[in-house]
């Protein structure tokens, strides 16, 4: 089999089948595309006297007319050539080394044919490795490495402009933006600093119980996994509504009415009559009065005339990230927060 053109290598599998089908060459079924290019070399080869006149297939017969081949074929008479000689310098050397050793005793005749016979079998090695030389010489060669290089980029080009267009359909942009724009307010961040304490408070007024377990599962490598779920039941006591009234007061409903009564933002600027730096509620203030509250009746345990239980102080106390100072941290932070919004609004 002998190895196909360069103008057929060339060319992607897609357009190797069309050219088969032109030129009624059918027998290309299961083949691979390397397989297709020397069966249709041999094809077009054999039905030369058909096909050369045609244009499209002119550069394929200029190609094979000008003995395309590859450089181990042309090497390779010459290296016949060369061992042949060299095959019979040694077989005159062994030959005059018999006739020299005529005259000597039996037993060195012996050993000068063993050494001639040993002599000749080295040789056929060489043609093995010919035969081996011309089987290579029959094997398409790979593009250069510029063809290479070429393919390689075009198909990463083409891999990352895919990866780019998934990820502007994936709205991720859009989505970490919109979360930016609603997280970027004083809103977004005290309801978090609250939502902290409230998720602390909940493993103490509503811890989870036991509900059931997820059984091992060997197909995905996972052991038994026990299920715990908030024990609802505690919904309908006052060790529930006690601590968690208690929180809501002195954190969110007491200092959100202060801040709407004492509210500073309400007046315009001095600079301008026509904007306002306006809130419904006072952030300044409702850091204040929490802080206030929290350093009152948790930190001094003030009971107001009996009206909070020192019971539940001590829950909310054990279930706040640091006790009463965690509060005050959070007012401080939210405090902060606040008059950075105002300098730089200023």
């Amino acid at each position: 089999m002998s190895g196909a053109s360069s103008w057929l290598q060339k060319m992607r599998k897609a357009e190797l089948l069309e050219l088969c089908d032109s030129v009624n060459f059918t027998e290309y079924d299961g083949l691979k595309k390397t397989e297709i290019e020397v069966a249709l070399d041999d094809y077009l080869t054999e039905n030369a006297a058909q096909f050369s006149g045609e244009s499209r297939l002119e550069p394929f017969y200029r190609t094979r007319g000008r003995g395309n081949h590859s450089p181990i074929k042309r090497e390779a008479p010459s290296i016949v050539s060369e061992i042949t000689e060299k095959a019979k310098v040694v077989k005159r050397r062994v030959t005059k080394a018999a006739e020299e050793l005529l005259a000597t005793d039996e037993s060195e005749i012996e050993q000068a044919t063993t050494r001639a016979r040993s002599a000749l079998v080295r040789t056929p090695a060489r043609s093995t490795a010919l035969s081996n030389l011309s089987f290579a010489s029959s094997l398409p060669l790979p593009p250069s490495p510029a063809v290479v290089a070429d393919v390689i980029d075009r198909r990463t080009s083409l891999l990352r402009s895919k990866v780019s267009q998934a990820y502007e359909d994936s709205g991720i942009t859009e989505q970490a933006e919109a979360a930016r724009e609603t997280l970027s307010s004083l809103v977004a961040i005290h309801f978090v600093i609250n939502a902290f304490e409230l998720y602390r408070l909940r493993a103490e007024v509503l811890p989870s119980r036991y509900a059931f377990t997820i059984p091992e599962l060997p197909i995905i490598h996972t052991s038994e996994y026990p299920v715990s779920i908030p024990d609802l039941f505690l919904l309908l006591t006052s060790s529930f509504w006690g601590p968690t009234i208690l929180w809501a007061f002195t954190s969110i409903f007491i200092p959100l009415g202060s801040a709407y009564f004492f509210n500073l933002t309400s007046k315009p600027r001095a600079r301008s009559h026509n904007q306002h730096f306006n809130y419904t509620f006072d952030p300044l203030t409702f850091n204040i009065v929490k802080a206030l509250l929290t350093f009152v009746i948790y930190g001094q345990d003030v009971t107001f005339g009996g009206l909070v239980d020192l019971e539940y102080v001590a829950r909310i106390n054990s279930a706040l990230y640091g006790g009463w100072i965690g509060p005050i941290v959070g007012s401080g932070i939210g405090a902060l927060v606040t008059v950075y919004e105002a300098i730089i609004k200023k």
